[in-house]
């Protein structure tokens, strides 16, 4: 009898430590794929989902805040619809922070062949087919409004007129070149 209670208190004794040392790899292991996942993989899943944005940029010192539904993200931008029929399209390199996403993350690199191409200055060249009359913002602060024109490898480029008018060639009275390094978001009505 003592020794079916010792070997039974053993085995309690193996099974515990067993089941301590399943809970230290699955959360050793848990901590090893969060390392790999990116910001991206963390905002898929909330694509449709109302979020509250700090970005660089804006008026006055400190972050910019913004909120919208988060309509589309690729691997260096996000696309903001803000309340009304405003779009906010946003760098990811002016994103500080991002508050409404879920607990759930997309699995890493699983964005698709096309959509991780789809970088930053495809969208802007998208907004430069549509003519839209766009408000720039800067990293500093400054507000540009016009029409985009142009953009290249690492710039954009802005015929700047009042919101309401159109960019005509001849009536253009100044023209930008927008380094995408100094460009916080734009905003298209």
């Amino acid at each position: 009898m003592r020794w079916e209670d010792l070997f039974s208190d053993l085995e309690l004794q193996w099974e515990a430590a067993e089941a301590a040392e399943l809970d230290a790899e699955i959360a050793d292991r848990t901590r090893r794929e969060a390392a790999y996942l990116r910001m991206l993989d963390r905002m898929r899943p909330a694509i449709g989902s109302e979020v509250r944005c700090l970005l660089r940029g804006g008026p006055g010192p400190g972050p910019f805040a913004v909120n919208g539904r988060l309509s589309a993200l690729g691997v260096d931008w996000l696309l903001l619809n803000e309340t009304g029929s405003t779009e906010l399209l946003v760098p990811r390199a002016s994103l500080l922070a991002v508050r409404g996403l879920t607990a759930v993350s997309a699995q890493p690199g699983h964005e698709g062949r096309l959509a991780a191409r789809l970088d930053l200055r495809h969208v802007v060249r998208g907004l430069v087919r549509d003519r839209s009359v766009c408000v720039v913002t800067l990293l500093g602060g400054a507000a540009l409004t016009g029409t985009l024109l142009r953009v290249g490898a690492d710039f954009l480029e802005l015929a700047e007129h009042p919101l309401g008018e159109f960019a005509r060639r001849a009536e253009i009275r100044s023209g930008w070149t927008i380094p995408f390094d100094g460009l916080a978001f734009i905003r298209r009505s």
